[in-house]
């Protein structure tokens, strides 16, 4: 029983292991950290080519109302649930 116990303790001790050196290799860097690049990325339109003014502008002005479409629909429904619609 005592082995047993001691099994399964080494082997939670390598999972958190695992997870801390994973974790450790994105560059001590956070997830809400990674996020926001990605998406300040995104609608920057840093993927696409910036040699074609046309893709890249329209790209920019797409996601930008994209965004701001999104906002403005998660505040109206913040405000329409919070009335009691």
């Amino acid at each position: 029983m005592a082995d047993d116990q001691d099994s399964q303790r080494k082997a939670e001790s390598r999972r958190i292991l695992e997870r801390v050196s994973q974790e450790a290799e994105s560059g001590g860097r956070s997830v809400v950290e990674r996020a926001a690049r990605r998406a300040h990325d995104h609608v920057t339109a840093a993927d696409v080519d910036e040699d074609d003014w046309a893709e890249y502008w329209g790209t920019r002005i797409g996601r930008t109302l994209g965004a701001l479409l999104l906002i403005g629909v998660i505040v109206w429904l913040v405000l329409y649930l919070a009335r009691g619609g």
